[in-house]
């Protein structure tokens, strides 16, 4: 019997999104104007993922099954998709950060 390391083996597929993921990035997509969607790619420490930024800066982030699951997302919804890693994020998203922070220590 040989020992095989493992290399050249394919990587199970991640898990399947589950319909709660699935509703919350439809009903944001929806409901949000000027939504543009970011895919952030997986590193060791996280899954692959998609997120939204609204023209306000609103934002929200889920992790996704692959990035072929992002494009069919983002066409099905009419979504520009960039590719964090490259873009960056938008600064309306920074900015809303900085203003829900705001917000947190007066309050």
């Amino acid at each position: 019997m040989s020992f095989r390391w493992g290399f050249g083996r394919r990587r199970s597929s991640a898990p399947p999104i589950d319909r709660a993921t699935i509703a919350h990035l439809d009903e944001f997509a929806s409901s949000r104007r000027g939504v543009e969607a970011f895919l952030e790619p997986q590193t060791t420490m996280a899954r692959t993922s998609l997120l939204l930024v609204a023209s306000d800066g609103e934002w929200t982030r889920r992790s996704i099954e692959s990035p072929a699951w992002a494009r069919q997302f983002a066409g099905r919804h009419g979504l520009p998709l960039y590719d964090a890693a490259v873009v960056g994020y938008p600064q309306r998203m920074r900015d809303f950060n900085a203003r829900q922070k705001g917000r947190r220590v007066t309050e």
